[in-house]
């Protein structure tokens, strides 16, 4: 929460929220206009399927200019730009509610999409200009929550405001387009990050040469794809809780209103939580216990989400008295905590992993698959209601069902998702992690990590502090542990035994720790060569030496305190073979300060690391 009172973020973050809440104002006054006041102006459903259409066309049209344009200027001007457009439309949007105007309105909603088109690359493109490696994971949070927020806000906003004379909705809008332009004023110079850049305007051609930019890396891609997916399940949700409270649950509006700020108010949570969960970094490991989480919950509420009818239609209070309720409500949240666990360590990875360069094309390219499977949810949803006549509860276990297997698809194409999550689930199970001075370790460029060798968690530890993929160097014996070999595998641990024991995999290892720092990764080792016998730190071996001779680069000195006497160390009995003597202990990851190649050597960096134990 911190972020908020920077500059660097906060006027970005309100320029934003005012954004969202000020598109769903807009929204849902024309929605609930069409719905109970366009009489004579065709069709009711027709014209709201027609306004949800206006508003997502612009993102297939626009995306991919969008996206070039963000890429090619500076994203500061660029927003205040956007935002005068805003101001524009709004006042014309009040025009047409004063004048009662369908057909304007329908326009205006076009122009709003096409509008929040052009923002959408620039809103996630701009953070990692913004933020230091260690803010990404909570911007996107802060982000996430507040987008959810406004969304909710506005759509009640817009709800009270219609019930008035058309001239309060009218103030509304504009209000708030001038009040976004005015926190826009004070957002920071993001320079262009290719500013010779050519912008295509063939919207065909340059549409698939951004989805192309997205499929370049694997990760980016299926992490796209993720975060498409959850706009599709909770497009489904937010789309049938009205008829869902009023078919199922016998409420009245008020009732729904309130199912939708549960679900609103859980993904803002989820967000927020999982900053706290990641350590500040992004952690890759949160993505399937938030799908895990959704499918449980998910399955729960359409097990259990419906009431005994009443008299009459339940009110708020009644429908909170009502027996079978509470679980609803809790549910409903839980989707949404763990929808925000799932979502923002996508959206961080899209945004780290992307090149300067065309990351706001690629950014682009999300915002077209989202609206391409949010077209797809109500086309789902219109089928497997109307056509097919299912239930509202049978949608919402069919769609879970579905999660599960887009999960089980996209982390046995990207097992490092499951690997990290297991890093994360065990080192946290077992270890209350202290880490310092974590920022040591270069973000970009090849390094080597030594440490003291305590335990067979080491490596785990290290690797759920670090804040990018570590190739570990590690005894052959340790590498075949049932389950941590999963782990290690995926990974790309390399493992080693003694030049004696086995030549052939003594020097390969060697090969592969070059291979890997030429390839710019950051590569640890434990020059100890065992696991501590007595808790001391033992002679550090000539293999660093080595390592350092073929390449040259900075070496990152590192100790591990607290994990003498854990199950996983040789104290009190051989490790894994004694009798556990505690399950949870505070340890402490102390990072020292980077040294030259040629400083570093096998006794220096013993006695380095030395110091960094006391």
């Amino acid at each position: 929460m911190t972020l908020l009172s920077t500059r660097r973020f906060a006027p970005f973050f309100w320029t934003q929220f005012a954004g969202a809440f000020n598109d769903n104002v807009f929204k849902n006054v024309l929605m609930l206009l069409l719905a109970f006041r366009a009489t004579g102006a065709g069709n009711t459903s027709v014209l709201m399927n027609l306004a949800a259409g206006l508003f997502i066309l612009p993102f297939f049209l626009f995306s991919s200019l969008a996206g070039q344009i963000a890429d090619k200027y500076e994203k500061g001007r660029l927003i205040r730009l956007i935002k005068v457009a805003e101001i524009g439309i709004m006042t014309a949007g009040a025009a047409a509610l004063l004048a009662g105007s369908t057909a304007s309105l329908l326009a205006l909603l076009f122009l709003m999409g096409t509008q929040s088109a052009f923002f959408g690359p620039v809103k996630y493109s701009i953070m990692p200009q913004h933020l230091k490696a260690t803010e990404i994971v909570g911007g996107n949070a802060l982000v996430e929550m507040g987008t959810f927020v406004a969304i909710l806000l506005g759509t009640l906003a817009g709800g009270l405001l219609v019930q008035g004379p058309m001239i309060f909705p009218a103030a509304a809008v504009v209000i708030l387009a001038v009040g976004g332009w005015l926190f826009s004023r004070k957002i920071p110079e993001a320079p262009a990050a290719s500013p010779g850049l050519r912008v295509s305007f063939n919207i065909w051609e340059q549409s698939l040469k951004t989805l192309g930019y997205a499929r370049k890396d694997r990760l980016v891609f299926l992490s796209i794809l993720g975060i498409s997916w959850f706009w599709f399940l909770g497009a489904c949700y937010v789309t049938q809780i009205p008829a869902w409270t009023k078919d199922v649950l016998h409420g009245r509006e008020s009732v729904a209103t309130l199912l939708l700020a549960m679900f609103s108010i859980g993904i803002g949570a989820g967000s927020l939580l999982c900053e706290y969960l990641s350590g500040k970094k992004v952690e890759y490991g949160l993505v399937p216990i938030g799908s895990l989480g959704l499918s449980l919950f998910g399955i729960h509420l359409a097990s259990a989400g419906s009431l005994t009818p009443g008299e009459a239609p339940y009110t708020l209070v009644g429908f909170l008295m009502a027996s079978g309720s509470f679980p609803i409500l809790l549910d409903l949240i839980l989707v949404g905590v763990f929808g925000g666990l799932y979502i923002v360590p996508l959206f961080a990875i899209v945004q780290t992993r992307s090149r300067a360069e065309v990351r706001s094309r690629i950014i682009a390219a999300n915002n077209i698959f989202n609206a391409l499977f949010m077209v797809g949810s109500a086309v789902f949803g219109g089928v497997f209601l109307g056509f097919l006549g299912f239930s509202i509860p049978a949608l919402f276990l069919t769609i879970t069902l579905m999660n599960i297997g887009v999960a089980l698809y996209i982390y046995t194409l990207v097992p490092e998702f499951t690997m990290r999550c297991l890093v994360w689930a065990i080192t946290h199970l077992f270890y209350r992690i202290d880490h310092r001075h974590l920022d040591r370790i270069p973000q970009e460029g090849a390094a080597v990590i030594v440490c003291n060798h305590v335990s067979y968690m080491d490596a785990l530890i290290i690797a759920s502090c670090c804040r990018r993929p570590v190739r570990f160097v590690m005894d052959k014996g340790i590498f075949k542990i049932p389950v941590l070999n999963y782990i290690f595998r995926t990974s790309k641990t390399i493992p080693i035994t003694s030049r004696k024991k086995d030549p052939e995999t003594y020097e390969r290892a060697f090969e592969r720790i070059a291979e890997e720092l030429d390839a710019g990764d950051v590569v640890c080792i434990f020059p100890e060569g065992k696991l501590t016998r007595d808790g001391d730190l033992a002679e550090f071996k000539k293999g660093i030496d080595k390592i350092i001779a073929r390449n040259p680069v900075p070496v990152i000195p590192s100790a591990l305190s607290g994990l003498w006497g854990s199950f996983f160390s040789h104290k009190g009995g051989v490790a894994l073979k004694k009798r556990p003597s505690r399950f949870y202990s505070r340890i402490r990851y102390t990072v020292g300060d980077p040294m030259a190649p040629e400083a570093a050597c096998a006794s220096v960096l013993h006695t380095v690391v030395s110091g960094l134990l006391l």
